[in-house]
């Protein structure tokens, strides 16, 4: 895969992550709505570049074979690692003193829409 193709599958990742925090969430705290957002850019990133300086790309990106829901362990390593990294980021950070429930949510938010705009956009 490309840092091309990594950077703007990545950033629309943050997009989507974005749109949903601010119209499914309603979420209006910039620092939240920012922090849950650049997880969602820097985490697929992150877990894209380690398998392809591993060389492990080609092993983790067979699709299932269900043509509703593709998804490969690829696919869920950019869910997982922006389920993580926006945690920490969001309960480190601008969530430190909300409940476990919402941060919790909001870190969803964030890996959904990283999982999703990989499954089916690149």
């Amino acid at each position: 895969m490309s840092l091309q193709a990594m950077f703007f599958g990545a950033l629309l990742s943050a997009v989507v992550a974005l749109v949903l925090l601010v119209l499914v969430r309603r979420e209006r705290r910039p620092g939240v709505v920012a922090t849950a957002a650049a997880s969602a850019l820097i985490m697929p990133m992150a877990w894209n570049s380690i398998l392809n300086w591993t060389g492990a790309i080609g092993l983790f990106s067979h699709d299932l074979p269900f043509p509703l829901f593709p998804i490969s362990w690829q696919d869920t390593g950019s869910g997982v690692f922006t389920l993580a990294g926006a945690g920490i980021a969001l309960m480190a950070g601008p969530c430190r003193r909300d409940p476990a429930g919402n941060v919790g949510a909001t870190t969803a938010i964030a890996a959904l829409a990283a999982l999703v705009v990989d499954v089916y956009l690149y």
